[in-house]
């Protein structure tokens, strides 16, 4: 919502800018998209490394 909201005060105050920036928000976000999916990956790989840490005491709890 709050994007909407900026873009729509660029388009009043700077219309030409606006429509770059519509044209341009799609590049930009495919640029960055590999960026979200090693941070997605990475993310991933630290909970199983946690979760191998903690099998131990999980396994023991449940005893």
């Amino acid at each position: 919502m709050l994007k909407l909201f900026v873009f729509l005060i660029l388009l009043v105050t700077c219309w030409p800018l606006a429509l770059v920036a519509v044209i341009l928000y799609p590049f930009i976000w495919l640029v960055l998209l590999p960026f979200r999916l090693v941070g997605i990956v990475v993310g991933g790989v630290f909970e199983f490394i946690a979760a191998l840490f903690y099998l131990p005491a999980r396994v023991l709890r449940s005893i």
